[in-house]
């Protein structure tokens, strides 16, 4: 994951060291060690709110496990664990809810709200707009026609579905960037892919009710329930693919996001400072949208959590970057799924709602709210 980003004012005071080699102004300071840089960097790149936030994941997947509708106790959890572990029977009844239902949707939960989150900070970083992100500029959208497609033209189900979702995604995010590069929205890039994506995106949504106006009842429904986003098809498969998929995207999008701290300056002064802008954008792209890509492919188009997670961070520390974003993204869709499940029946009279919709409900306001505060709030400006 990335350094926090900084404002602008805070880079333009940094110091700038001297080019000749043992030079020092008069009367200043000692030049600082590497090692001490090094070691300032670290610090300043976990913040408190990264630590807290670090904290309070695991303890929120830890009470998804032990609360809720059916209850467990942190023995049973612990038994039910180290028996099935060592291939013994669980306890009846207790180990199936726990080993089948709620350990696999409070860890793909986990994981898809990392990605997410993830995928949405590099969007808003790298074009400097909070409103850039998977599920507003298209991405998600294209992820969502492509499985629609797949369950009511071809009756696809499981793998299938999230891998048509998975290839929706990528084509659309080419095609945005494609489009990008034209004329459209003059000579702000960063204006023209957000641009690119919004006409794209609503292309998508007519396609997507059109085939669900065209299916049956029974496909309608199936189709409806993966475009709303939920946890509910969560396995170890989905985990698994999920997992070894962030493995590889997280640790390139760490390398890549050296340049996010010059880009959030803007392309000009971004260019100024040595970094190639069209290259670190592709490449920044290209993360971004398989993160999102795997996630969608995993738990669904989860509304509105790559575009809360990081405005959601800087509400608390205006500073917060992709690795609070993560852990952000990560507590918010744990959360969702949390109340959808054992909250939402007790006020709507057993109804569970997916995940994706208890998102939605708690991003459509937040939109709202980010398009009224006063930009000093969130750290950007929404245009």
């Amino acid at each position: 994951m990335s350094r926090t980003m900084t404002d602008p004012q805070e880079t333009a005071s940094m110091p700038v060291p001297s080019t000749t080699p043992g030079a020092a102004p008069a009367g200043s300071a000692p030049a600082e060690t590497a090692p001490a840089v090094a070691g300032r960097r670290r610090r300043k790149w976990v913040r408190p709110l990264t630590l807290v936030l670090a904290v309070l994941v695991p303890l929120l997947v830890l009470g998804y496990i032990l609360l809720g509708s059916y209850t467990v106790t942190i023995p049973d959890l612990l038994t039910i664990i180290s028996r099935n572990l060592q291939g013994e029977p669980g306890i009846p009844g207790a180990s199936f809810i726990v080993l089948e239902n709620k350990i696999p949707r409070a860890v793909l939960g986990a994981l898809a709200g990392t990605a997410f989150g993830l995928s949405g900070a590099t969007f808003q970083t790298m074009l400097r707009n909070p409103l850039a992100s998977p599920d507003v500029i298209g991405v998600s959208s294209g992820a969502s026609a492509s499985a629609v497609t797949a369950i009511v033209l071809f009756g696809a189900s499981g793998v299938a579905v999230s891998a048509a979702a998975l290839v929706g995604a990528l084509a659309v995010a080419l095609l945005i960037h494609l489009l990008s590069r034209g004329s459209l929205g003059g000579g702000n890039a960063g204006l023209r892919l957000i641009l690119a994506g919004i006409g794209i995106g609503a292309a998508l949504q007519a396609v997507v009710q059109f085939l669900m106006a065209r299916a049956d009842i029974k496909t309608a429904s199936e189709a409806l329930l993966w475009i709303s986003g939920s946890l509910n098809p969560a396995s170890g498969e989905r985990i698994t693919v999920l997992g070894l998929a962030m493995m590889v995207l997280i640790p390139a999008l760490m390398w890549l996001s050296r340049p996010l701290r010059a880009l959030e300056l803007g392309d000009d002064l971004a260019a100024g400072l040595g970094v190639n802008v069209p290259r670190a954008r592709l490449g920044l792209l290209l993360v971004a949208v398989a993160l999102a890509a795997f996630a969608t492919a995993g738990a669904g188009p989860l509304a509105f959590v790559a575009f809360l997670a990081l405005p959601l961070a800087r509400q608390i520390d205006p500073h917060a970057g992709l690795p609070a974003a993560a852990l952000s993204g990560a507590a918010v869709v744990v959360l969702a799924d949390f109340v959808g499940a054992n909250v939402a029946p007790l006020l709507l009279g057993g109804s569970v709602l997916p995940v994706g919709i208890v998102t939605g409900a708690l991003g459509a306001p937040f939109l709202l709210w980010l398009l009224v505060v006063p930009a000093g709030r969130t750290g950007r400006k929404v245009a």
